[in-house]
């Protein structure tokens, strides 16, 4: 296993700051496998594309655009033999994947089969205020709702969950997220791996009991100790001899993975949570926190065919597995795909006119996770941002004594990170972001501007423990 000396020095082209693990936290060994089913022993499930309902013909209101009915409804899945997993997910489906199209909007009637509240968002979109999912319009059991996404932002790789005011996270703990994907013509043009070499994978950590039920408490982030692959428990994936582009999303509720492929074998890291990077950056180890999305192509020709390579998280609780899923390379096969010098570079946003700081921490007290001293309250408008301006954003995470790592995730934009206590970001922060880790004692910054959609948006730490416990506020964005 790599020293900690090794790690920092190897993650320096990510960005690494998962080193630095949270408390109770610990360099992940090779324990053997918990949870109830051995390591490798099932596939990977491919998530499924879902169809539009209609594509918009023959006028109306709708016409020109995709059409999805997406229901959320519990239902039961084989995660492990012999047992029944009682989940809750979108039209039944395990991680499903929408694909979109820039300049092609979908709209989406969203039906709660639920008996609790749901309202969607589509995390990583740039949507009106009335399609965000503001907790304000969440959907109650038997109603539902109209999303409209415009899809006038460049590619990336999005996903949709629950922003409820009482069961978000616990909707998501219980399944609920699907992946969106975005394509447009500049990525589509790039060499990239495509179709069936392009892949979404979904991670994430949960707790089960004997009888296969998830066991919910929402404070026992350290007993989920089963790592689920597209809800999956630690698969195996046969692969070709060939580049695949994989698209990483972390989906736990509080979970950070810092992974690495095999022995520290290289890894090509190409895009983030607002899409393609800069250029890519080559990486030992990749960390990705809760809500982030990271991408990376692996080249698998440079194994023989019968090769079997793990991806392990090298930070884990006391007593966990390290491993996370396993590729088996099972033939040969043509490939045309590369990986290009040079990616997307971002778009110019401006220079900030306006500062803004954000204090993050815990207060023992009141038991309350806070932004600038502050518990979230619904009837209260936290800040005032304009349209077209740009600005910048001081996160500082004072959680020093608790040693409690939050994150920042702005709804409607991406943003530029600027700098890390004053160093410039590294190659794999280089492009756009929604959602960034602060560890304690620690600052970043960022610029932001928002653009086309007044109204009120949500920010707010992406750990779901500190945000069921206050850390969230809302902004006004007027023109």
């Amino acid at each position: 296993m790599l020293t900690r000396r090794q790690l920092i020095k190897a993650g320096a082209a990510t960005g690494l700051i998962a080193a630095a693990a949270p408390a109770g936290v610990a360099l992940a060994g090779t324990t053997a496998a918990a949870g109830p089913s051995s390591v490798f022993a099932v596939p990977l499930r491919i998530p499924k594309v879902l169809r539009p309902t209609s594509h918009g013909r023959g006028g109306g209101a709708w016409a020109g655009y995709d059409v999805y009915r997406l229901t959320t409804r519990e239902v039961e899945k084989t995660l492990f033999a012999g047992t029944r997993t009682k989940m809750r997910l979108f039209n039944g489906e395990l991680m499903p994947v929408i694909r979109a199209t820039r300049g092609r909007p979908v709209v989406i009637e969203q039906v709660n089969a639920l008996d609790v509240p749901f309202s969607m968002h589509l995390h990583g979109g740039h949507v009106p205020a009335s399609s965000d999912g503001h907790p304000n319009n969440q959907v109650s059991p038997g109603g539902n709702r109209v999303f409209y996404y415009p899809n006038n932002q460049r590619a990336s790789t999005m996903w949709m969950h629950d922003h409820s005011h009482d069961a978000h996270a616990e909707n998501i703990y219980r399944g609920l997220a699907a992946s969106y994907i975005l394509s447009d013509d500049f990525e589509e043009r790039l060499p990239l791996p495509k179709g069936q070499y392009d892949v979404p994978l979904h991670l994430r950590d949960a707790q089960f009991a004997a009888d296969g039920s998830l066991v919910y408490d929402p404070d026992g982030f350290m007993t989920r100790s089963t790592i689920l692959v597209n809800g999956a428990p630690r698969p195996y994936f046969e692969v070709a001899a060939r580049k695949y582009r994989f698209r990483l999303a972390n989906t736990s509720n509080e979970r950070a993975f810092l992974l690495q492929l095999g022995e520290g074998d290289e890894m090509t890291h190409i895009a983030s949570d607002g899409g393609l990077l800069p250029a890519p950056a080559p990486a030992r180890v990749l960390e990705i926190w809760p809500a982030e999305r990271q991408e990376i192509v692996i080249d698998f020709s440079r194994y023989p065919v019968g090769s079997k390579v793990v991806l392990r998280n090298l930070i884990g609780f006391a007593g966990e597995a390290p491993e996370v899923m396993r590729f088996d390379v099972v033939r040969r096969a043509a490939d045309p795909s590369r990986v290009p010098a040079a990616l997307r570079p971002n778009p110019d946003i401006g220079t900030p006119t306006v500062e803004r700081k954000f204090v993050m921490n815990f207060d023992p007290a009141t038991g309350h996770h806070l932004i600038n001293g502050q518990h979230f309250d619904v009837n209260r408008v936290d800040l005032r941002p304009k349209l077209g301006v740009t600005e910048l954003w001081t996160v500082e995470n004072t959680d020093v004594r608790f040693g409690i790592p939050h994150s920042m995730h702005t709804h409607l934009e991406h943003f530029q990170v600027v700098e890390r206590d004053g160093v410039a970001p590294a190659p794999g922060e280089a492009g756009l972001k929604d959602t960034v880790t602060v560890m304690p004692g620690k600052t970043v910054k960022f610029k932001i501007k928002f653009t086309d959609y007044a109204g009120l948006f949500m920010f707010h730490c992406h750990l779901m423990g500190h945000l069921n416990m206050g850390m969230m506020g809302q902004m006004a964005v007027e023109n």
